[in-house]
């Protein structure tokens, strides 16, 4: 997470924790999986992700069933890459 730009998680709208919160639980998704599983539009999940991407959360990879589409994952914090348990 950049914290440099003075913009983090607690910064972001509701939407764009919801997004993290359903990667968190649920991901890796694409972008429909996300809207299926939050309810939100496919707009609002497309403005959450831009969100997310600007503040460094989340990677994006190509979804290798459909290259049509993106799959998103929350970036690991160096927190959890140093210490697993702190994840739980």
């Amino acid at each position: 997470m950049t914290e440099t730009d003075g913009e983090g998680i607690s910064d972001l709208p509701p939407s764009a924790k919801l997004v993290y919160k359903v990667l968190e639980y649920d991901g890796p998704l694409t972008q429909k999986g996300i809207v299926e599983e939050s309810m939100l539009s496919a707009r609002t999940v497309r403005y959450a992700l831009e969100r997310l991407d600007e503040v460094g959360v989340i990677e994006e990879d190509v979804y290798f069933a459909d290259a049509r589409q993106n799959l998103y994952e929350l970036n690991e914090s160096p927190a959890e890459q140093a210490d697993p348990a702190i994840s739980d």
